[in-house]
């Protein structure tokens, strides 16, 4: 029996291998290779020769095993295939996942963003202000004067103004308006290359809605929280507003610049027509402005308006809101020359409507309309007296004023000064300045209170008062003379003497009561004029001459309405007093019709009309005054300067009476002569006009009468013919003898103006 052998089992590691007979396994041996140490061990070495069979068996092995491995050409290495294209899945995995990532925290820091400067907004950032209110002032018979308020006009919808207006905006300042939803990107990244591309900022990116949002709830700070807000708040509005609502705001709310808020103060401050007219060109114009309203204002600068309102034509163009031929006309007009201010004398009331309303219906808070007693027509021709009087004269007069008064103190027409734009100072009411010899119906409407009449006889002499010696106009005297031909002729030392007679308090005491309300001062210079008043006032005192004895408190307000009717204010019919007796009246009236007549107010006597007034002339002719009226309209006119220069030889009997009587022809014409009131008749002198015995009509206070009693004796009435005081009772009216003067002793004033 053999011997046993010991069995030997296989063994896989290397070094045993080497010692047995050969035998070891191969990586081609295994079902699945180690891909891992693949390049760190050669292949086993193949045995020399094979059978085809054998080798294609390998061959199939080899594939199905390592089909990542083998490949042939078309695999490339091993790991080339399926493994690269694991990797680039995993990747865009990564990148995905990424992306979500970013998104979702970016949405979050975006919310968080948006959140933290909405809450950051006040309150009533998410309420629609109400627009400021508009005072719109109107004329007696509805014409338009003003608007006023912060916004200068009135609000209008799309449809009540140009449709040019809102196709020009919106070509220029938005033309993707109704496609965005308030915040534009495209717009944006436009406005960014553009910008880009020219070096500096020449582009918004700022939507009509965006605008709309800084105009009405932010300020216009350049930060990066307010455009933050902006953007908030433009989403919103879109969200709660339609585009033609957004629209309509934003053309009431914006800024055209020269004081004017919306497109109908813009259309009325530039164009003086209401937005419903505007032109083409004019609406270009108005879009062009919303770049740089106080920059290219046609108040400022036509020639850059006009340039702007070119390009805003070219966009309208360009989007088909105009064609060629419409393009062309528009810019073929001239320039628009805008006044630096608004235009119009009219403004002068409507800046005193301003003034009052408060103390009418205290604090505005919503649109109003004011019916005023302003007659358009009759504004528009004391403007025209008033700018054509300074424009033709070259006697260095640079202003005037004119306030027209009916019977009950409504003001008719107002005129402050030469022109409106040019200065907004009213001359009619807030300048004060001394009325000359204008003030003097007040002292003669006391004397007749005081038994004086336009009959009596005073003598025209030299007067001292004090240390107050006043002299006339002409430095001569005429002697003996009626109290109706010194105020005919405004002789300065019978006024000296009346209010001598009667007291100064008498005289401020009548002007009070008549009208005036300024002080006056206690003196009895202010017997020619001394003591300061405006126009409006000093004209509203001589309306008891012409309305038959009432005062006359100067008004210019009747009502207050709401836009929708309602009335909020509405002046009374209340009877005013009576300030002056049938009597005093009926002989200031017939002295004050001679004045116009045949005194020192000739110039302004009209056609077919009864008509009487005073003329006034302050020292230096530094002011020249003319208050005059028929029984219809009471009309005081003015001229000077404001600096106090003076004029050259200008007299209330020359260009103001001029003045007056231009404008009152207008004023009155088509309607009928109606009487003053009273019925006196001046007739003749209380005492004998006793002339020098060589019958010049010269005066010299060394001279008597054929009693030997001096002319401008103390008054005592006693013996004498001629009084200084009024003449007693029982005084018999003897023969009237009439003074003569020889024409080589008149004056020289009187050779050269006549008279």
């Amino acid at each position: 029996m053999a011997a046993r052998r010991e069995r030997i089992e296989p063994s896989f590691d290397r070094s045993e291998s080497k010692s047995e007979e050969g035998l070891s396994i191969s990586a081609d041996d295994r079902a699945v290779p180690m891909a891992a140490n693949d390049k760190k061990r050669k292949p086993a070495a193949k045995p020399a020769a094979k059978s085809s069979k054998s080798a294609n068996a390998k061959s199939n092995q080899a594939r199905a095993a390592g089909g990542g491995r083998g490949g042939g050409r078309r695999g490339g290495s091993g790991d080339g295939g399926g493994g690269g294209r694991r990797r680039r899945r995993s990747l865009i995995g990564h990148l995905f996942r990424l992306c979500l990532a970013c998104i979702l925290w970016g949405s979050l820091a975006v919310a968080a963003t948006v959140g933290y400067f909405a809450v950051k907004l006040p309150q009533e950032a998410w309420e629609i202000p109400a627009r400021p209110p508009n005072v719109k002032i109107v004329s007696v018979g509805g014409e338009l004067l003003a608007n006023r308020g912060l916004t200068g006009g009135k609000a209008v919808s799309l449809d009540e103004m140009s449709p040019y207006i809102p196709e020009a905006v919106v070509s220029i300042e938005d033309r993707r308006f109704y496609d965005h939803w308030g915040v534009d990107p495209i717009g944006i990244v436009r406005a960014f290359i553009t910008n880009w591309r020219a070096g500096g900022t020449v582009q918004g990116g700022s939507t009509l809605t965006q605008q709309l949002a800084k105009n009405i709830f932010l300020n216009p700070e350049q930060t990066i929280q307010r455009k933050i807000q902006e953007a908030i708040l433009a989403v919103w509005l879109e969200h709660k507003f339609t585009k033609d609502q957004i629209l309509d705001m934003y053309l009431n709310r914006v800024y055209f610049g020269s004081g004017a808020t919306g497109v109908e103060a813009a259309a009325r401050r530039y164009f003086n027509k209401p937005a419903s007219e505007v032109s083409l060109s004019q609406a270009a114009l108005l879009a062009g402005l919303l770049k740089a309203p106080s920059r290219l204002s046609p108040a400022r600068d036509p020639k850059a308006a006009k340039e702007r309102a070119e390009v805003v034509l070219a966009a309208m163009r360009d989007e088909g809101k105009i064609n060629a031929e419409e393009y062309a006309d528009a810019v073929a007009e001239k320039p628009t020359k805008a006044k630096s201010y608004w235009d119009g004398a009219q403004h002068y009331a409507a800046d005193l409507v301003m003034r009052d309303i408060k103390k009418l219906i205290g604090e505005v808070h919503q649109d109003v309309v004011v019916e005023t007693t302003i007659e358009m027509p009759l504004e528009k021709e004391a403007e025209k007296a008033i700018r054509q009087t300074i424009d033709n004269s070259k006697q260095n007069v640079t202003q005037g004023a004119l306030v027209a008064v009916d019977g009950t103190g409504a003001i008719r027409a107002l005129v402050g000064g030469r022109d409106y734009a040019e200065s907004q100072f009213n001359r009619a009411v807030d300048a004060k300045r001394q009325p000359g010899s204008t003030f003097k119906p007040f002292v003669y409407e006391t004397a007749l209170e005081h038994g004086w009449r336009p009959e009596s006889i005073i003598v025209d002499g030299p007067v001292q008062i004090g240390k107050w010696k006043p002299s006339n106009y002409e430095n001569t005297y005429r002697g003996p003379v009626m109290v109706a031909d010194a105020l005919r002729f405004s002789l300065n030392t019978v006024a000296a003497k009346l209010i001598d007679n009667v007291g100064t308090q008498a005289v401020i005491d009548t002007a009070h009561r008549l009208g005036i309300t300024s002080d006056i001062v206690d003196n009895p210079s202010i017997a020619l004029g001394t003591s300061e008043v405006s126009l409006l006032e000093l004209t509203s005192a001589f309306a008891p001459f012409a309305n038959g004895g009432y005062k006359a408190a100067p008004h210019l307000v009747n009502r207050i309405t709401t836009e929708d009717g309602k009335v909020l204010w509405e002046r009374g019919a209340e009877v005013p007093p009576k300030v002056l007796s049938e009597d005093m009246m009926g002989m200031m009236n017939a002295m004050l019709k001679r004045v116009v007549s045949s005194g020192t107010g000739r110039k302004a006597a009209l056609d077919g009309f009864e008509a009487a007034g005073k003329t006034g002339t302050t020292q230096d002719f530094k002011d020249a005054w003319f208050v005059g009226y028929t029984a219809e309209l009471v009309t005081g006119v003015w001229f000077g300067n404001d600096n106090g220069a003076k004029m050259k030889r200008v007299t209330g009997g020359s260009l103001p009476a001029e003045a007056w009587h231009e404008f009152m022809q207008a004023a009155l014409k088509g309607t009928p002569n109606v009487p003053l009131p009273g019925h006196y008749t001046i007739g003749e002198p209380q005492a004998p006009l006793v002339a020098d015995g060589n019958g010049d009509g010269s005066y010299d206070p060394s001279m008597t009468d054929e009693n030997g009693v001096p002319y401008d004796r103390s008054g005592d009435g006693q013996g004498g013919r001629v009084y200084d005081r009024a003449p007693p009772p029982g005084v018999v009216v003897e023969e009237r003898v009439t003074p003569r003067r020889r024409e080589d002793d008149r004056s020289l004033f009187r050779r050269i103006f006549g008279g």
